[in-house]
């Protein structure tokens, strides 16, 4: 099975690809000839990814998906949320957005956050979505130089090291990502041993 991954994302292909070893074929949007950046406008996740995989759907009418994350903290009302990407701009650079979530979270007592992930799959024309979620806490310093966005300061519960610190087999056993991606990957592997209706 072959699939459109409506991104321009480098590690978060890597992400998917290392879950998905050889039972399937993902193809990036510049591997698709597809150069756009699709506009993220609406206040859920669920809504930007639906758009994302929309958007990638009609214009190449071939099965593919889509994620829209978020890190999403208490004690600042759920923001970033979904405008983690750019929180701190639309130059959309990691190190400003975690300065800024920093900045913000300076002084408080709660650190909790989760990070959130949709992922938006079309096959054969219908929709369907799978969602993950990692709790965790939020440091007060950056810790770690792997992984991407905000690992740095994102410690899940359970683990002693941010995501920033662990290797990719490490981070998937936490991910949020990795949980939709697990749902995403079992729900199409049941769709290929049965046609849909």
């Amino acid at each position: 099975m072959t699939l459109v991954f409506a991104t321009n994302n480098e590690n978060k292909v890597k992400e998917i690809r290392s879950m998905l070893g050889d039972h399937f074929t993902i193809i990036t949007l510049k591997e698709a000839g597809i150069d756009i950046d699709i506009p993220e406008p609406h206040d859920t996740l669920e809504d930007n990814a639906r758009e994302k995989s929309s958007v990638i759907f009609e214009m190449t009418g071939k099965d593919c998906f889509s994620e829209d994350t978020g890190l999403e903290i208490d004690a600042l009302n759920g923001a970033p949320g979904v405008l983690s990407a750019r929180y701190a701009g639309e130059q959309k650079l990691a190190d400003d957005n975690i300065t800024r979530v920093l900045h913000e979270m300076n002084g408080k007592e709660n650190r909790q956050a989760h990070f959130r992930t949709v992922i938006s799959l079309i096959l054969k024309g219908q929709e369907y979505q799978f969602t993950g979620v990692c709790p965790g806490t939020i440091l007060n310093e950056r810790r770690g130089g792997k992984g991407f966005g905000y690992d740095p300061i994102f410690m899940p519960d359970g683990a002693k090291q941010t995501f920033a610190e662990m290797d990719m087999a490490g981070k998937n056993q936490f991910s949020h990502r990795a949980k939709a991606f697990q749902q995403l990957i079992t729900f199409l592997k049941d769709a290929a041993n049965k046609p849909l209706a």
